[in-house]
């Protein structure tokens, strides 16, 4: 029997073992999708103890502790810090084949040293030497220990990136933070905050919208804000990818019918979305930007919990709508103009892990290397099976050795554990392709190979 969580964790083999050793555990991390917030990593936000940092907005951990049938007021609720702790480690034992149990564990053992199993016998200890030690992990500090060179945060184009503008002042942080575009609420036109989201757009803009000609110049501008700011890339929640061929008259009536209230159709949102995605598209590659394209969630489908809590509380699952056909229409119509940005595609639902492998080399381009990407496996993918779907569709359709690697897409300072967790998993599979012959014993090739996917290709891909 192997020891939990030993050294050769998830390593199955002696080439997996060399290729993790050597190769990927020390590489530095480029995490280029997360939900941090800039202001926090500005002013170098302090924990008050091991929940808030642990539970404060961790929503994978909310849904175990809902399905344990633990009270709301112990973790969206006003129960005290160790009253929640202690809710949250009678639920670990139970949490056998869940990725949060190795999460966990990798994050006490990663950042505050311990090596003790969570359960309610080890709360208390461990709670008190995790806030012991959180005395000196301040946000910066693990990001840092973590060894990050590089991250993306997740930004509205309303807002004035004053964070990131002060970031890059401050030579006392050496890494790297930049914005990422997201255009979401732009996108929205069928959603009732749409009008008031609107005016704001129009006030940080400077610019009056009252159709779609001033609309597209006013997320034109805030793009080139952003450049201004170093932002390199978009991401975007195409929760159902929408597409459909319009005029710019067409569209301009949609637009002036939706600020003037009006109700809208399925065609209009369709047209008014693909419109609106292919100027962006096209203003990315005039900027030499990354867009990410985010599909498949179907969110806040408890309308109950909605009302209580909103959003981005753990009430979202795995979306089953079929999208190739519009998907491919939309890449096309970028394409079609030699306008298509460098792309990366995400899966939520991972029967589409082939289509996306096999969409991506329809629209590839001579000189860059892997300019489409299949993005690493999302959200509740982001487990040893989903992780290993993912690499093995990309393995068998294209090329696993330019693919960009992984990212955190977390609002939780603690969760770059994931990286190593990719890393055990990807030099596993690599290593077992050799050991069992199906690729030469080329160690040292295989980890070059290795560091690209972990860090180089990231850095590369995100160069303009």
């Amino acid at each position: 029997m192997k020891t939990f969580m030993g050294e050769d964790f998830v390593l199955k083999n002696k080439t997996a073992q060399t290729l993790y050793n050597n190769y990927a555990k020390d590489m530095p991390i480029f995490d280029f999708h997360c939900h941090l917030s800039v202001e926090e990593i500005y002013n170098d936000k302090k924990f008050s103890s091991i929940t808030q940092a642990w539970l404060g907005g961790d929503h994978y951990k909310w849904r175990l502790m809902r399905e344990m049938g633990v009270d709301e007021s112990y973790i969206t609720g006003d129960k005290g810090d160790y009253e929640k702790f202690l809710k949250y480690a009678e639920i670990m034992p139970y949490a056998i084949g869940n990725p949060i149990f190795h999460w966990t564990h990798l994050e006490l053992r990663r950042y505050f040293g311990i090596d003790e199993i969570l359960s309610p016998n080890t709360a208390k200890s461990i709670y008190d030497r995790a806030n012991e030690k959180l005395q000196t992990l301040t946000a910066r500090r693990l990001i840092a220990m973590s060894n990050v060179k590089k991250l993306f945060t997740t930004d509205d184009p309303v807002d004035d990136l004053h964070f990131h503008k002060l970031l890059k002042e401050d030579k006392t942080f050496e890494v790297e933070v930049d914005p990422a575009f997201r255009p979401d609420k732009a996108l929205g036109i069928e959603l009732p905050a749409y009008v008031s989201y609107i005016e704001k757009l129009s006030d940080a803009a400077d610019i009056k919208i009252d159709g779609i000609s001033s609309l597209c110049e006013a997320l034109t501008r805030r793009i080139e804000y952003f450049d201004s700011v170093g932002c390199v890339c978009s991401d975007h929640a195409l929760d159902v990818v929408m597409y459909m061929p319009a005029t710019e008259e067409q569209v301009d009536g949609i637009v002036k019918k939706a600020l003037a209230g009006g109700e809208m159709t399925l065609t209009e949102i369709e047209q008014y979305k693909g419109y609106v995605l292919v100027h962006l598209g096209r203003e990315y590659a005039r900027l030499h930007w990354v867009q990410q394209y985010h599909i498949g969630a179907l969110r806040n489908n408890s309308a109950r919990t909605m009302r209580l809590l909103g959003s981005d509380t753990g009430f979202d699952a795995i979306g089953d709508q079929t999208f190739a056909k519009k998907l491919s229409m939309l890449l096309d119509a970028l394409d079609s103009t030699d306008e298509l940005p460098k792309t990366i595609l995400y899966c939520l639902n991972p029967r589409d892990n082939e289509v996306l492998a096999t969409l991506i080399n329809c629209f590839q381009q001579g000189g860059t290397v892997g300019k489409m990407q299949f993005g690493s496996a999302w959200w509740f993918n982001d487990q040893k099976d989903g992780m290993e779907r993912q690499i093995m569709a990309l393995s068998q359709v294209g090329l696993i050795s330019k693919f960009v690697g992984m990212l955190t897409d977390s609002r939780s300072f603690l969760s770059y554990t994931r990286h190593e967790y990719f890393r055990r998993i990807l030099c596993n599979m690599l290593g077992n392709l050799i050991e069992e012959g199906e690729y030469p014993d080329e160690v040292e090739f295989v980890g070059g190979i290795v560091r690209d996917i972990c860090y180089n290709n990231a850095v590369n891909y995100f160069r303009k």
